[in-house]
């Protein structure tokens, strides 16, 4: 992570030639109420118009300052006392109407718009939204304005305020380079928590999110009108509960995404109050012809999510004249707590494009488990169009791990338990070569079926499968003509491996427990 990029733009505001006079530009002293009845937009933009000319904070103490579209100015920085709320007009027409683009940017007003803003930036820099205060987005459904939306705006802070009851992306950053968004705190979103699209050298550190979408979403759309990468993003020490994904990359990826770290994350799931499914903790979605490039996440704790981990490489193909998938590589994710998870996590590309080099180590899943099925089979659709999302794969053969066109797999030290007894494996493997695992913990599924099914698996070894119970089990099952230049190791030797037909003779060596 190269900090030293997203640090350098941060120190303007500390520089001799840009430091700010001391005494605050007070908004009640420029004619604000903060009587939460009268519309105190005029005399807002007023200070902040002359703290951009004088270098000097505007200041909001408490009381309740509704408003419609303020626009920030370079080198503002608003500060919201404890107690002082910026609310947004419960009327549309206070604010600044969506901008017409001029061009397709394949993706819905939400993504594409940032003029309907309660807090607006456009192409300003050295901008900062402090203190104890709140914004209030005055909606009881998704609708409205956003209540923070930056575009090609440059060394941005946001710390320590609260936003609630947003209809709309509570923070939205679009082409936006150096911004540290700490100690925020999302309440009651109807849309997703934090936004950065197209955007680079980002830090979201310390916030507490609720929404009913995406909590952290990451993304690289067309809004722009050009292909743009999201680089050089640290996420770190968040608090998260969603309905649907806690931390996301895509589905919008017509661009790159190069160089994400995600640590030190607590992820809580929600009953959907209108699906009545549960989120997905770390989803990475790259669907659009855009590729992705080093992403790291460990020590993430999960209850309560759908699945854990959502790793998908397709061709919906936004913006792309013929879809074709872009590449999904170097994914190491480690130290993962999860409880109470519904369906298996999975990792997946498409035929012919494989997802490569992924790492995972030190991944502990409890499930819910209990599925009970006549046969369990291999034959899950493909469906490389389709949005991306936890809840597209409806019959999965894994009950924890399911991982299908991957080049380049490395696991160690997994524990994948359930609470009732299941039909299905603990673990699938399909068309996935260069695999090396090391170590997993599992309930075998009930009946004696195999702890892991491996079919047309190539250039493998796999060590330390240990099935929970113990006594005389099936630890896999192999499977598939492709498969080739595969090794085990039972860790016991009572311990057995089942060989279909299909597979040649020489294409498995089973070796003596470890």
């Amino acid at each position: 992570m190269r900090r030293a990029a997203l640090a350098a733009p941060l120190l303007l505001a500390r520089l001799p030639g840009v430091a700010r006079a001391s005494a605050a530009i007070d908004v009640r002293e420029r004619g604000a109420r903060g009587d939460g009845r009268s519309l105190d937009t005029r005399a807002i933009q007023a200070a902040i118009d002359e703290g951009a000319r004088s270098g000097r904070e505007v200041r909001c103490p408490a009381g309740d300052y509704l408003s419609g579209t303020l626009r920030l100015r370079d080198g503002t920085t608003l500060r919201l006392d404890a107690g002082a709320t910026l609310i947004a007009s419960p009327r549309d027409e206070d604010f600044d109407r969506p901008e017409a683009l001029g061009y397709e940017t394949f993706a819905d007003e939400e993504t594409s718009i940032f003029d309907f803003a309660l807090l607006q930036g456009r192409g300003v820099k050295d901008i900062r939204i402090v203190g104890g205060g709140r914004i209030d987005g005055n909606r009881k459904a998704r609708e409205g304005p956003k209540p923070i939306a930056l575009k090609r705006c440059a060394a941005v802070v946001i710390r320590d305020i609260t936003i609630v009851n947003a209809g709309n992306y509570n923070i939205s950053l679009l082409g936006c380079d150096g911004v540290d968004v700490e100690g925020v705190t999302i309440l009651n979103g109807y849309a997703d928590g934090i936004d950065p699209d197209c955007c680079r050298n980002v830090r979201i550190a310390g916030c507490r999110i609720e929404s009913r979408d995406d909590a952290v979403c990451l993304k690289t759309s067309l809004a722009l009108g050009v292909r743009r990468a999201t680089e050089n993003v640290r996420i770190v020490g968040c608090r998260l509960a969603t309905f649907h994904n806690a931390i996301k990359l895509g589905t919008e990826s017509s661009g790159d995404f190069r160089n994400i770290a995600v640590s030190d994350c607590a992820i809580a799931g929600w009953r959907h109050v209108w699906k009545g499914d549960l989120s997905s903790g770390l989803s990475v979605e790259l669907v659009d012809g855009g590729s992705l490039d080093r992403l790291s996440a460990w020590n993430i704790q999960m209850a309560g999510v759908r699945a854990p981990i959502f790793v998908r490489l397709a061709r919906r193909g936004r913006g792309q004249a013929t879809p074709r998938p872009g590449t999904l590589q170097d994914v190491a994710i480690r130290d993962v707590v999860a409880t109470d998870a519904l369906v298996a996590s999975t990792i997946t590309g498409v035929p012919g494009h494989p997802i490569e080099r992924i790492a995972l180590r030190r991944i502990k899943v409890h499930h819910r488990g209990g599925r009970e099925v006549d046969r369990v089979s291999l034959l899950v659709p493909e469906m490389e169009s389709r949005y991306p999302d936890a809840t597209m794969f409806d019959d999965l053969p894994a009950y924890g791990l399911y991982c299908r066109h991957v080049a380049g797999l490395a696991m160690d030290d997994m524990e994948l338990t359930i609470d009732r007894g299941d039909a299905r494996s603990a673990m699938v493997l399909d068309d996935v070569a260069d695999v090396r695992l090391r170590g997993l913990e599992a309930v075998a599924p009930a009946a004696d079926g195999p702890l892991v099914w491996l079919h047309a698996v190539r250039d493998a070894q796999l060590r330390g499968l240990a099935p929970r119970g113990g006594g005389r089990q099936t630890i896999a099952r192999v499977s598939g003509a492709a498969t080739d230049r595969m090794l085990l190791v039972p860790s016991a030797a009572v311990h057995r491996v089942v060989v279909d037909g299909d597979v040649r003779a020489t294409a498995l060596e089973v070796a003596g427990p470890s």
